[in-house]
């Protein structure tokens, strides 16, 4: 059985990796990053390094024309400055609709075309990364649960049943995440999570909040901070 990873090059998608390599091994697993037009490629450099860690098959694709219309603080074409606060007080100010770095429908879009590749490349799976943190208030509506399965739905009746979508933690808090990748020895050292493009991490960004508790949370310092 022949499995695809979406990987980003973050936390969650390079535990989602390790989870593959480790149940179909290296010579089944094809990985693949998409571009998406965001304001720097550390996620997908970092995408490059965690692939060859793991010796996979790495695909990239490019999907920013599709985002043009939209002012997603987190693209490169837009003047949005990206919230420097935790998801749970940008939620407070949302009324229930996504935080401002929601890219529209990104999660759909990322896996409608991870199916066709899938299917080409002869896979039976994509695993994606959603989590439990990043659906909670509606945050990010394409990590929900509900979501999950609706695009399962789709894919494997589109495919003609050949194809399935697993999102291991969709259940699962980060921290939670971060405990099975420390368990599967997942290089975290090479994973970049940042919205912003600098040389370290911001630390103040909704993402490096959230990993910073998730490491805090496993008693661990953030193996990517040591380097």
């Amino acid at each position: 059985m022949k499995a695809m990873v979406l990987c980003s090059g973050g936390v969650d998608s390079t535990t989602c990796l390790g989870m593959a390599v480790d149940k179909y091994g290296a010579e089944n697993v094809i990985a693949l990053s998409i571009y998406y037009g965001q304001k720097h490629t550390k996620e997908i450099e970092c995408a490059k390094k965690v692939t060859q860690h793991y010796q996979v098959e790495h695909l990239s694709l490019d999907l920013e024309k599709i985002f043009q219309y939209s002012d997603c603080s987190l693209l490169s074409h837009s003047d949005k400055e990206i919230p420097q606060e935790s998801y749970a007080s940008q939620i407070e100010k949302t009324n229930g609709t996504p935080v401002s770095t929601y890219v529209p429908f990104r999660n759909g879009l990322f896996l409608s075309s991870a199916a066709s590749i899938a299917l080409s490349k002869g896979c039976e799976v994509i695993y994606y990364g959603a989590h439990s943190d990043d659906a909670a208030g509606s945050a990010y509506p394409d990590c929900s649960d509900a979501f999950n399965r609706a695009i399962n739905d789709a894919i494997y009746i589109g495919s003609g049943k050949q194809l399935k979508v697993e999102a291991p933690f969709i259940a699962r808090t980060k921290a939670e995440v971060v405990k099975i990748g420390l368990d599967l020895h997942v290089p975290y050292e090479y994973t970049w999570s940042c919205y912003e493009g600098n040389e370290k991490p911001c630390g103040v960004c909704g993402t490096c909040i959230d990993r910073a508790k998730a490491f805090a949370a496993n008693g661990v310092k953030d193996p990517a901070l040591s380097f």
